[in-house]
């Protein structure tokens, strides 16, 4: 892709050599607007934040961009390309270099990119304590589809009668994304399919069928199931969730009043934000912080 210029900033992809300064705004950033609201930020230290940018910059399946003015990097975007629904984030931005246009630059880029691969749809998810990214996303046309409450803990009920959780072979690969698809509408094949060999997927299995599956249970991870039921089983089977912790839909209140009278806390409040194809889902789903 050819360099994009406007006026002094400079937007280019990204590549591994970017990683640490690029890591660095990731902390700085998260940590500046949480600190500021009084959240506990995202990205807890600055190995985190070189941690996640650095296998984002250099993942399959990902398109990643820095911006850079006068020859410093001073912010950066990240495209989920593994499905037709694109996954945009994390978009960050150097606190010094705020009000150049930065995060706007960044998410045009990336949502031209988008556009030229053939997505049916781009989605993202932002702490809705930030005022100034929702309006951002919402002038480039995001609508606000799902209240996300971010939860936190370890359930007190620890399984649910008739559902089995184990986890998910290769196997396991066609039926759930057949439940995808009834489910959205679509599958996130190749996610699962990552996830089932780095060993973070689970299934559930319910009068023989598999119901639900997680990629894991997860900030960065996904679940999808039949029903409110199952997903209470992956959730119960969890000994802990990884990162800030899952993304509960909030309007889905049969399941938020489960995790809360289990013992889980919500620790921030997200909301899910989609451009394009959109279907009400048919079925219990924990988005991911990516979609």
């Amino acid at each position: 892709m050819a360099q994009t210029q406007t006026a002094a900033v400079t937007i280019r992809v990204a590549t591994k050599d970017d990683a640490q300064a690029a890591g660095k705004i990731c902390y700085d950033a998260f940590s500046a607007i949480s600190n500021a609201h009084n959240f506990p930020p995202d990205v807890p230290t600055l190995e985190v934040g070189i941690g996640i940018i650095s296998a984002l910059f250099t993942s399959p399946g990902f398109y990643c961009v820095v911006a850079e003015v006068g020859g410093r990097v001073v912010g950066s975007n990240c495209l989920d390309e593994r499905s037709v629904i694109h996954g945009l984030g994390p978009i960050t931005v150097d606190p010094s270099a705020q009000n150049l246009g930065v995060g706007r630059k960044l998410m045009e880029v990336v949502l031209g990119r988008s556009n030229e691969r053939g997505a049916v749809g781009v989605r993202l998810v932002q702490a809705a304590f930030h005022n100034r990214s929702l309006s951002l996303y919402a002038s480039l046309g995001f609508d606000i589809r799902e209240p996300l409450s971010c939860m936190q803990g370890r359930t007190q009920q620890r399984s649910v009668a008739g559902c089995t959780v184990r986890k998910a072979e290769s196997a396991d690969l066609e039926s759930c994304n057949a439940l995808s698809h009834r489910v959205h509408g679509f599958d996130r094949g190749a996610d699962l399919a990552h996830a089932i060999e780095e060993g973070s997927a689970k299934v559930v299995e319910r009068g023989g069928s598999v119901t639900a599956y997680a990629t894991d249970l997860a900030f960065f991870g996904h679940a999808t199931a039949e029903s409110n039921q199952d997903m209470q089983a992956l959730i119960a089977s969890a000994e802990s969730f990884g990162g800030p912790g899952i993304l509960v839909p909030s309007r889905n209140a049969e399941l938020f009043r489960w995790c809360l009278s289990n013992g889980l806390r919500v620790t921030q409040p997200m909301t899910l934000m989609t451009s394009g194809l959109y279907n009400d889902p048919a079925g219990a789903y924990l988005p991911s912080i990516l979609f």
